[in-house]
């Protein structure tokens, strides 16, 4: 009996292990690196002293809707990689995230669009994963290519929130992206960009309302300044927002030059322009246009020819009269035999015909003689 229990515990053990191995984000290896441990999940309390640079990075989790969190190290010889992988909800939440970790200064990583490289660490989004990559100082985000593919496939397809494409590429700082879904990430990218007087506009912007907002800033040879996008689910309400912004906005504000334009759904500020000309060159390069379109269901018209109506008209007609006439004489001729196989019979019998008398004679009007 204790060598079946002992069995059933290892067996239990190896399946759990099992599922575990299986359910694991990261792989075991990627082109020549592999994996020193299993992935371990951690908890935000646990992501170690450089996570206190990034300030409320857990409210931001929060509300980007964290479910879970993964670190894995692996070894290519001398060369060491850990890479943490951020789950979360949805693409457009792990996107908020990934642009929450961007900061000026930062290249591009060179695994795709969304992936920046700092000088000792980098991260990338894929789907609803966000991974942030600890290098070791030989190693080159290049190495980075293979475990894109594994992550792909477990990641979430949905596209990213479109307002991303909407932010002008002229002028624009790589890192200062910023995208928010919530108040909690609107306030950290408004301090971001030095307008953290200007975070208290969450109340305003609608958020309970489903706005999305984008901001990145903009510097030209001599120009600059904060290019703020808001995109509502209607023009109503970017409408209606819109009133409550610039009843929001400070005195001070105002004066400096901030006005705020709206395109159908889309409302777009420039804090802190060096220019009045400058923002509206921002507003005016804004990659967002309206369309109308009323698909109705149509066909091709095409009349035939002159001679095949006509030709049908007679012969329509000519169908229409033969048969008035064929019923017609069948109608009197059936009648006419009758009347005379069956005289008074069937037809104009005497009882059932009436017939007014004026009294002008004296002699009584016969009505068979009517016929």
């Amino acid at each position: 009996m204790r060598r079946i229990s002992c069995f059933l515990l290892m067996t239990l053990f190896f399946a759990l292990a099992t599922v575990a191995q299986t359910s694991s984000v990261l792989p075991d290896r990627f082109g020549a690196w592999n994996a020193t441990a299993p992935a371990k999940s951690i908890t935000p309390k646990e992501l170690g002293a450089n996570w206190s640079q990034w300030a409320n990075g857990d409210k931001i989790l929060q509300e980007a809707g964290l479910n879970g969190i993964e670190q894995r190290t692996y070894h290519s010889g001398n060369d060491e990689v850990t890479l943490r992988v951020f789950q979360l909800h949805d693409p457009s939440s792990a996107y908020e995230f990934y642009t929450f970790l961007l900061a000026p200064g930062m290249r591009n990583m060179g695994l795709g669009e969304n992936s920046a490289v700092g000088q000792t660490d980098g991260r990338f989004l894929i789907g609803n994963f966000v991974i942030q990559a600890t290098l070791s100082p030989n190693v080159k985000p290049e190495n980075l290519h293979d475990v894109v593919g594994a992550l792909r496939a477990r990641a979430d397809t949905t596209p990213l929130p479109p307002v991303k494409n909407y932010l002008p590429e002229n002028w624009r700082i790589f890192g200062s992206e910023k995208y928010a879904l919530g108040p909690e990430g609107f306030r950290a990218a408004m301090t971001s960009l030095d307008q953290g007087a200007l975070a208290g506009l969450a109340r305003e912007v609608g958020f309970t309302n489903g706005v999305e907002a984008m901001l990145a800033r903009y510097h030209s040879d001599r120009d600059g300044g904060v290019l703020l996008l808001l995109e509502y689910p209607t023009p109503q309400l970017a409408e209606q927002h819109l009133h409550h912004l610039e009843e929001a906005l400070p005195s001070a504000i105002k004066k400096s030059g901030v006005t705020i334009e709206r395109k159908a759904s889309v409302l777009a500020l420039v804090f802190a322009p060096s220019s009045d000309r400058y923002a509206q060159a921002l507003r005016d390069q804004v990659n967002y246009e309206t369309q109308v379109t009323w698909n109705e269901p149509r066909q091709t018209a095409t009349d035939p020819p002159w001679v095949v109506i006509l030709s049908k008209i007679f012969l329509f007609t000519g169908l229409f009269l033969g048969v008035a006439t064929g019923l017609g004489v069948a109608f009197g001729g059936i009648r006419v035999l009758t009347k005379r196989l069956f005289p008074g019979k069937i037809f104009d019998r005497p009882e059932n015909v009436e017939v007014l008398q004026l009294g002008l004679s004296g002699k009584k009007i016969d009505s068979s003689d009517m016929y």
